[in-house]
């Protein structure tokens, strides 16, 4: 039980790390005119041997949510190069991006709710 707690707290401490290092290259560094609007991560999930890492993303004032996610899509061996200079881990991920919409599900809900208040 103490151990699953500690690796637990471990993963949790990793996840935190990928998450805001892909956060800072995508904002920062990624220079691709398909990528555009607003891109925020909102979870990254590694996996416990560190070969894969699922990143949710929700994107803002895109032109084409298609050709942003295509972009990150093809930049994901740049950002993963990046990300192994910035992180010492034994493995660098391989990056999976997944739109999180949970947020847009959020707002939809938020304007349901205020409709019903009218």
């Amino acid at each position: 039980m103490k151990r699953e707690k500690i690796n637990s707290n471990r993963m949790n401490r990793v996840d935190e790390q990928v998450k805001k290092e892909i956060s800072n290259i995508i904002n920062n560094d990624i220079k691709n005119q398909n990528i555009t609007g607003l891109i925020s991560v909102t979870k990254v999930k590694v996996t416990p041997d560190l070969k894969m890492a699922r990143v949710y993303i929700s994107i803002f004032n895109s032109k084409s949510i298609k050709n942003t996610m295509e972009g990150l899509k093809n930049a994901s061996g740049y950002i993963r190069t990046e990300l192994a200079k910035r992180i010492n881990l034994r493995y660098t991920p391989e990056i999976i991006f997944e739109i999180d919409d949970s947020i847009s599900y959020g707002d939809k809900i938020d304007k349901i709710l205020k409709d019903i208040m009218k």
